[in-house]
């Protein structure tokens, strides 16, 4: 494994092993003004989501790694404590990256981008009409990371009005997240595309106390078929099958094959048993795979 002192690196250095490590990291897309009302509109991977009561979003437009000047972003908020974040998706990130070029102060880039003008209720910088949510926000401080190359500036703004697109939201009026098609930013030129097909769910644990991968017998947690993601879908259920239940298991046909086909082999039954299991995981039929292992 390579091990690095951050101390040891340059800026650049840095910069570079960061953001392809920490990633895909979701786009803030802000649109700012200055006290003359000059209006810029930039993109920031350094953004998520801070809490929801109040809801607070983060995002840092960090100093030039380059030059250790400031963007235009973090002069505007200073001056006029309000933004427009908008959420960028797949249609929006040509011109979203087009916007993020270092044109000089004054120039508005919604109009070298490409985009739209969206006037707000409640602030004074206009929203991104192109986007398929667009937040409001006052800004509540800015807090600087310090005063060398590349070192970050946190805008905390809070969200006071949301808008959305009506055609990416589901039955129940909630966003649908394989229509919202988002990007997102990882190291260098690449991106990320958020659809239908690479998307899965994973059950949170949130009013279940799992019984934890500890309690998996040594043979399941040392398996040499079972990936980290089985045992933490198996470690997640709130209590082990009782033994009737396990014993029932072995009319599954297919289980039964295995059993019949590996009498005197321990072993190999052992290992069929939990790519068996692996494959019920796979398709989310968690207590049967369990019921597998435990045989």
């Amino acid at each position: 494994m390579l091990t690095l002192n951050t101390a040891d690196l340059s800026p650049v250095q840095l910069q570079n092993y960061l953001q392809y490590a920490i990633a895909p990291r979701p786009i803030c897309f802000a649109s700012t003004v200055d006290a003359d009302g000059q209006v810029n509109l930039s993109p920031f991977s350094f953004f998520n989501l801070f809490g929801s009561n109040p809801p607070m979003c983060v995002f840092s437009p960090a100093r030039r790694v380059r030059d250790n000047t400031t963007k235009h972003t973090l002069e505007n908020v200073l001056q006029v404590k309000e933004c427009v974040i908008n959420i960028v998706n797949y249609a929006m990130v040509q011109q979203t990256s087009l916007a993020s070029t270092e044109y000089a102060k004054g120039v508005n880039e919604f109009e070298k981008a490409g985009f739209s003008m969206l006037e707000s209720l409640t602030v004074k910088p206009p929203r991104v009409a192109e986007a398929p949510v667009q937040l409001e926000c006052v800004v509540k401080d800015v807090i600087a990371l310090g005063d060398q190359h590349g070192a970050g500036n946190l805008v905390l703004a809070e969200i006071k009005v949301i808008h959305i697109k009506e055609e990416i939201l589901d039955a129940d009026g909630k966003i649908d997240q394989a229509k919202i098609d988002l990007v997102a930013r990882l190291g260098g030129d690449w991106y990320c595309r958020v659809t239908a097909e690479n998307l899965f769910k994973v059950a949170k644990p949130l009013t279940t106390l799992g019984i934890g991968v500890d309690a998996l017998p040594v043979s399941v947690r040392n398996s040499k078929v079972l990936t980290g993601n089985d045992l933490g879908m198996l470690g997640n259920v709130e209590q082990l099958p009782s033994a009737d239940e396990i014993d029932g298991m072995r009319w599954n046909t297919a289980v039964k094959d295995i059993l019949d086909a590996t009498i005197g082999d321990a072993n190999n039954r052992e290992r069929e048993l939990h790519e068996l299991a692996h494959q019920m995981l796979a398709l989310g039929h968690v207590q049967d795979a369990l019921k597998v292992v435990l045989l």
